[in-house]
């Protein structure tokens, strides 16, 4: 028979539950993220939801939707009004500004994380901190980079981008979301 110590012992190592109580709203809203094919599940999406502010640091917030990151400012922000700004850019600075954008990126995770994005082994760190930002979904096969769900739908500035970012030639394959990339040209690919 097993002493109550070490059942209590046994119990403390067990999965902890919890209940979540959602308001009609936002379980409607949740359902149609699923139907929409935007999350797969409610489970999935709430261990999306504990990994994100697990690695925002909340403690770093200042004011509603602002928060520091490092280096860099980080604030929520409309995409609408992203999109007016590049519908209005010359479509062939798009990719030089993406590469701009790269540049600060790549900046920002070696401060603040202490890792180089121009190194394949940092690749899935450096994913996992932009989709913690919001950037997207990316995912690395072969010599080709997925984006899912990016907050940018032009996909010249994302050549750019993922030329400054991780010092590599980026084509695109898609043109619409998701993304795929073509890396062309890389001494990291193999």
């Amino acid at each position: 028979m097993q002493s109550s110590k070490n059942r209590l012992d046994e119990l403390s190592n067990e999965a902890k539950r919890t209940t979540l109580i959602l308001e009609k709203a936002e379980r409607v809203f949740i359902d149609q993220l699923i139907k929409d094919g935007k999350e797969t599940g409610i489970k999935s999406l709430i261990s999306k939801m504990l990994d994100i502010y697990n690695n925002l640091m909340i403690y770093d917030w200042h004011f509603p939707g602002e928060y520091y990151y490092g280096i860099s400012r980080v604030a929520f922000v409309n995409i609408e009004l992203i999109n007016v700004l590049i519908q209005d850019t010359p479509k062939e600075k798009l990719c030089d500004i993406g590469k701009k954008m790269g540049d600060i990126l790549k900046v920002s995770m070696e401060a603040t994380h202490g890792f180089d994005a121009s190194k394949q082994e940092n690749w899935p760190h450096v994913f996992k901190r932009l989709g913690v930002q919001g950037f997207g979904y990316f995912y690395l096969k072969d010599k080709y980079l997925l984006i899912k769900n990016p907050f940018l739908n032009e996909p010249l500035i994302w050549e750019g981008l993922i030329d400054g970012l991780f010092s590599v030639k980026a084509k695109a394959k898609t043109l619409i979301s998701p993304f795929v990339f073509e890396i062309k040209s890389s001494e990291l690919i193999t």
